[in-house]
């Protein structure tokens, strides 16, 4: 089934500690290779997140005029331009994602939140790994031949407890055909909203015989 976000995540983690000096942030940042390093607290605590782009405020100085910038945006990157430090430079609280998380999940996050990388945390908040944009994007070079098999032996035997022989599965560029007679319209769209969710399915052609498109046929 889909792939979580432990399975693609990076660990371990180079992190830095909120005292850490310019400098140093920017040096475990190029070893990161990630983009982004967690500032750590105590017990392993996420307090924020250093990034390439936090780096530029530091760069580039403070801005003259908020202008069309989100009046608080304006005001962390002034303080980030006169930072010394981690935890001045760093945008905080952290936006972090759980390691069950499938990588579709922690793909959405990184969209809406406009971040390039996530810590990935345990129940308590701790850090143990970190996941970027492009460890959540490999799944969409997963082999056609792949995704068709999942499709049928995980997802429509033996999650739905489906006769896959009712059922044609085709793959193509990660878009899957789907084609068949489901027993009800429920299981045709509980089957299609499963495929979805195949780990390199870029989209779906349902072309399942729902009694009511037959109906109004």
């Amino acid at each position: 089934m889909s792939n979580t976000v432990r399975d693609v995540m990076t660990t371990p983690v180079v992190t830095v500690r909120p005292g850490a000096p310019f400098k140093q942030v920017v040096a475990r940042l190029r070893a990161a290779r990630v983009g982004a390093v967690p500032v750590i607290g105590d017990h392993g605590l996420v307090l924020g997140i250093v990034c390439e782009h936090d780096l530029l405020a530091k760069k580039a100085g403070p801005g003259r005029s908020p202008g069309r910038l989100p009046r608080a945006r304006h005001r962390r990157e002034h303080r980030q331009a006169a930072a010394a430090t981690a935890g001045g430079l760093m945008t905080s609280p952290a936006v972090t994602v759980r390691a069950g998380a499938t990588t579709a999940e922690a793909a959405r996050l990184m969209y809406r939140t406009r971040l390039a990388s996530l810590p990935v945390v345990d129940p308590a908040g701790r850090l143990i790994g970190i996941v970027s944009q492009s460890d959540v994007l490999d799944s969409f070079t997963r082999r056609d031949a792949d995704i068709c098999r999942e499709v049928v032996r995980d997802v429509i035997s033996r999650e739905l407890l489906l006769n896959p022989e009712t059922f044609s599965v085709t793959v193509q560029d990660g878009i899957v055909r789907l084609s068949g007679r489901p027993e009800t319209d429920q299981v045709g769209h509980l089957l299609a909203e499963a495929v979805r969710r195949v780990e390199g399915v870029v989209g779906i052609r349902d072309r399942l015989s729902y009694t009511a498109r037959r109906t109004t046929a």
